[in-house]
């Protein structure tokens, strides 16, 4: 098993997890303005990205950019890793491909501890992804663990790249935004991850 084997329920029956949901979970999150470039860049990119309709499309064309772009908010003080193997525990399927992770250290040649947040892509329907999001938020708090790290909570992004739904995991309790944000508001959705990080700083 792997990350992409989970559904939201198996994932949460295998760690008994307790969800939470709410609406407007990460509502006091601050907006974070978009560069020039950013708000250029996807105005150009974002329709080719939606009219190709591909999950590497628009990972590479959307989401990319604006991780790319929280990195430089923070000034390189977090490190960004796209498409790499994050396997942390074998026997109970938390191994696999991480689409995107944000760790909470400058090192951008491997990642270290602690891990705070993960970004799943998926091409049409951000419901989709959240199974695999939550099993490597859950990888990624054992991981933290495992360092040595105490990080009270990881969090965990679905996205079309259009559409962002967020999540927080604390302890066993999963907390799930009710609402989704689209990219029209991208300073809201660089806020709600700024203020993620910001929570882990």
């Amino acid at each position: 098993m792997a990350y992409s084997n989970f559904t939201f329920d198996s994932v949460r029956k295998a760690f008994a997890l307790e969800t939470v949901q709410s609406i407007g979970l990460f509502a006091q999150a601050e907006p974070v303005e978009p560069s020039e470039y950013l708000t250029t860049g996807l105005a150009k990119k974002a329709p080719l990205a939606i009219a190709i309709g591909t999950e590497k499309a628009k990972s590479e064309m959307i989401i990319t950019d604006i991780l790319v772009e929280l990195r430089e908010h923070f000034e390189g003080r977090v490190s960004l890793f796209s498409g790499i193997d994050f396997n942390v525990d074998e026997q109970t399927g938390l191994v696999g491909v991480c689409d995107f992770l944000i760790s909470l250290s400058a090192l951008q040649e491997q990642v270290e501890a602690p891990v705070i947040v993960l970004v799943e892509a998926k091409n049409a329907d951000v419901k989709h992804g959240l199974g695999q999001c939550v099993a490597e938020m859950v990888a990624a708090q054992r991981f933290n663990a495992e360092k040595g790290n105490d990080i009270p909570r990881v969090y965990g992004a679905t996205t079309t790249g259009t559409e962002w739904r967020f999540l927080k995991l604390e302890g066993k309790r999963l907390h799930m935004d009710m609402g989704a944000y689209h990219i029209e508001r991208c300073d809201k959705i660089l806020g709600i991850l700024a203020s993620m990080v910001n929570q882990q700083a």
